[in-house]
């Protein structure tokens, strides 16, 4: 079973930028993965999709802000955030992904999904 550990999260100024990290214990390399969050009180979501071959996919609400790429030979994705907004507040998470056009809320208990890891929060504020 692979495992995914996050980390790059912090507090930040509306405006301000953070990249996260994370490393999967395996190969990733021919999988498409996915950052996800989850905010207070809301359901989790797919904010960014990045496939084996470099295609990506962001949510509107974050479309323009949010970049997500991938480094195989280190087992790692990033999600490079700029222009943060306190409604980017939540845990962020990664985990395997499908290439949809859609971007929205997900079942993390479905099947697709490895084991979450614990997620790294980020929190927006001034």
């Amino acid at each position: 079973q692979v495992q995914f550990v996050e980390s790059g999260g912090g507090l930040v100024q509306p405006g301000g930028s953070l990249r996260l990290s994370c490393a999967a214990s395996r190969s990733i390399s021919i999988y498409a993965m996915g950052w996800y969050r989850q905010a207070p009180g809301k359901q989790r979501e797919l904010v960014a999709i990045i496939s084996s071959s470099g295609y990506t996919n962001s949510a509107d609400s974050v479309k323009g802000r949010f970049t997500i790429s991938r480094d195989n030979a280190k087992n790692t994705v990033y999600l490079q955030m700029n222009s943060l907004k306190p409604e980017d507040t939540a845990v962020y998470y990664c985990n395997w992904a499908t290439i949809s056009p859609v971007l929205g809320v997900i079942d993390p208990q479905a099947p697709i999904f490895g084991s979450w890891g614990q997620g790294t929060q980020v929190t927006v504020s001034s």
